[in-house]
C-alpha cells in the first residue's frame, strides 16, 4: 500500500471546497492511473478557516462507498497556508517511490519539490 500526498486551496462555501476535493482526488487518481478499486482509503484534513462542509463528502459521491473516508482538522501553525485542504490517499499496486504527489494552485508552497 502507498501513500499518495496533496493539497489545495478553497474558498469557505460548500461548493468550492467539494469542487477543489473533487479536482484534487481526480487528479492524483489521473497522474497515478489509479483504479478506483485499488484505493483503500482518503484521509482529508482542513484548516480550521475550512468549516462549510467535509472535503470527503463530495468525493464520496464521485468514488462511491466501498472507499473509507476520514476527515479531521488541520493543526493550526502560525503563519501556515490559510483555507488549505490536505488529502492523503491510501491505494494498492504502486510503488512509493513512483507514486506521484499533487500540490495545486496555492497549496503548492507546501511542497515546491513535488509540484
Amino acid at each position: 500500500m502507498v501513500a499518495i500526498r496533496g493539497a489545495i486551496c478553497a474558498e469557505n462555501t460548500v461548493e468550492d471546497i467539494s469542487a477543489r476535493a473533487v479536482e484534487l482526488v481526480t487528479e492524483i487518481i489521473k497522474r497515478n492511473d489509479l483504479q478506483t478499486s485499488a484505493i483503500q482509503a482518503i484521509i482529508f484534513s482542513a484548516t480550521n478557516d475550512l468549516d462549510a462542509c467535509y472535503p470527503a463528502a463530495a468525493v464520496r459521491e464521485l468514488l462511491g462507498e466501498q472507499i473509507a473516508f476520514f476527515c479531521t482538522q488541520e493543526m493550526k501553525v502560525k503563519g501556515s497556508l490559510e483555507n488549505c485542504i490536505r488529502v492523503c490517499v491510501l491505494a494498492d499496486g504502486l510503488n512509493q517511490s513512483s507514486c506521484k504527489h499533487c500540490y495545486m494552485g496555492k497549496a503548492a508552497i507546501l511542497r515546491p519539490d513535488l509540484s
